[in-house]
């Protein structure tokens, strides 16, 4: 709610989803550019809710790992853009067949209006199939 992260679009598959966040007083940091702690906000939890959505119920999906390459300053409103492709719900459900778990890594970069890269993100998450009882 603080941060000014909005959710612009989700498709009906949960297989895309577009987020921006406007450049305001309360999300400045001390030289006038995006807080650091609120680009990484931006870019949270939303992978792993995609996740759930589309393996469905015999999945656990965690947020594992992430980490964050502040590239260059965000001045103006910036945006995430995150997708999950049908490859990628391949893989994944192929190797927690193999392993028993998988640890996919995304790459999420957050650029500003003029199309300049502002911060990459890997997001590691963690994926294995539900016990069953």
């Amino acid at each position: 709610l603080c941060s000014g992260v909005k959710v612009k679009e989700i498709s009906p598959d949960f297989r895309r989803v577009v987020v921006p966040m406007l450049l305001r007083w309360f999300n400045k940091n001390y030289v006038g550019t995006q807080f650091g702690g609120n680009l990484y906000a931006m870019t949270d939890s939303f992978l792993m809710i995609m996740l759930m959505k589309n393996l469905g119920g015999d999945y656990i999906v965690w947020d594992k790992s992430a980490e964050i390459d502040f590239v260059g300053p965000g001045t103006t409103e910036v945006f995430a853009e995150f997708l999950i492709t049908e490859d990628d719900l391949k893989k994944i459900k192929s190797e927690v067949e193999k392993k028993g778990k998988f640890l996919p890594q995304f790459d999420i970069n957050v650029i500003d209006r003029n199309g300049e890269l502002v911060a990459k993100v890997k997001k590691v998450l963690y994926v294995r199939k539900k016990k069953k009882n």
